[in-house]
């Protein structure tokens, strides 16, 4: 499986990562041919090489013309999301981040996401940015992306609401529950973009995992600093070992006094939030009541958000949490083709031998009750068509050993 490590040594901003994906080998033309597919005039992307202290990486350079142009809300976004013509994941994807950074910004304002105006994260360069870097993963074929603890410099930072501390409010929400640190540098090396980008996409943080590296790649910021490169480091490679492994937030609570009926509402609500899983379990509690335990499983990132909805959708008074470790299967996804439709199907690898095959449920599902074909036959003709199928991963454009 390739991952991507990105070593935010010198913070992290949108067009840093656009530098570190284009210097991996990702073309800046075909980065603008997908910018282009928002339908949205006025983005024009160049990449140039530049000097950072004494180590070189590329600079791309967004230009807009943001003449006439809306401060944008969230539902705005989404709509240029919605027909832009841009694969499904990478629309998956945008519009997480954009979600991630309204509800930032609600956090911080006291409102809701979808009242929240984006001012400098809403304009044409974020857009470029979060597209852009979505893309542009995915384009790598970097399945995982794992974060090093990211460096938010100090001082203060003007921005569309006045002179505020670095990092800015909105940037802070972003970095609940990931590690992160200030320096002496007194400027703002850590963008609220930069930071949704990576906290949302993020796998797990920490060190660099185990991986068998391929390639280095460097994205430059804006500035050259005195103190130290302004650059973020991006290394690719294959992970090590047959299991993947990352870190996942569990975060439980034990409800005796709610309706049934309402646990799946919240279920709902949690997985559109972006928890990995949610179950219920029966239990016995003190005097003999019976009751259920919640769990839930969610990225760092996300966690307070998940407990937050816990809180707010049940009747439970506190919610625990702790950190575990969790070994998995290498995994993608692949769309094959039934005599009845596509269907997508997840394939879990131990190695380089695949030894899960599994046709995803809605689709078959949205089949039958399209065609009256019985479902289990719709799942079995895309087990068979994805057993048919051969390995599918993504190479590393111009990476002779990808």
């Amino acid at each position: 499986m390739r991952i991507g490590y990105f070593d935010c040594f010198s913070g992290v901003s949108g067009d840093m990562i656009l530098g570190a994906l284009v210097n991996a080998g990702l073309a800046v033309e075909e980065l603008q041919t997908a910018i282009s597919g928002l339908g949205v005039p006025g983005i024009q992307l160049s990449a140039e090489q530049v000097k950072r202290g004494p180590f070189v990486g590329t600079r791309v350079h967004v230009r807009t013309d943001e003449h006439g142009q809306p401060h944008r809300r969230l539902p705005d976004i989404e709509a240029i999301l919605e027909k832009a013509a841009i694969p499904p994941p990478v629309r998956a994807d945008a519009r997480r981040i954009f979600r991630r950074l309204a509800e930032a910004e609600a956090t911080v304002h006291g409102t809701t996401p979808d009242r929240i105006h984006f001012h400098e994260v809403g304009a044409l360069d974020a857009l470029a940015d979060v597209v852009g870097a979505a893309w542009g993963i995915s384009r790598l074929g970097l399945a995982q992306i794992h974060v090093s603890p990211i460096n938010l410099g100090g001082g203060f930072v003007q921005a569309a609401h006045g002179k505020m501390p670095v990092p800015a409010p909105g940037t802070a929400a972003l970095l609940a529950g990931v590690p992160a640190y200030g320096s002496e540098i007194a400027i703002e090396l850590t963008t609220p973009t930069g930071a949704a980008i990576l906290t949302t996409l993020a796998t797990g943080y920490g060190p660099m995992p185990s991986m068998t590296l391929r390639r280095v790649a460097y994205g430059a910021g804006q500035r050259d600093l005195a103190e130290q490169p302004n650059l973020l480091r991006l290394m690719i490679g294959e992970l090590s070992g047959d299991l993947d492994r990352d870190q996942v937030t569990v975060l439980e609570a034990t409800i005796d006094d709610m309706n049934p009926q309402f646990f799946e509402p919240l279920m709902h609500r949690l997985f559109e939030a972006g928890a990995l899983d949610v179950f219920l379990s029966p239990v016995i509690m003190k005097k003999s009541r019976p009751g259920t335990t919640l769990t839930v499983l969610a990225e760092a990132g996300l966690a307070e958000r998940c407990a937050a909805l816990i809180l707010t959708h049940s009747t439970t008074f506190g919610v625990r949490a702790h950190t575990a470790t969790r070994w998995k299967l290498a995994r993608d996804i692949i769309t094959v083709t039934t005599p009845h439709g596509p269907v997508r199907v997840k394939r879990g690898r131990s190695g380089d031998r695949i030894t899960i095959v599994s046709p995803e449920y809605e689709d078959c599902r949205r089949l039958s009750l399209a065609t009256g074909v019985p479902i289990q036959v719709i799942h079995d003709e895309a087990r068979q068509a994805a057993s048919r199928e051969g390995d599918t991963g993504a190479e590393v454009p111009g990476d002779p050993e990808g």
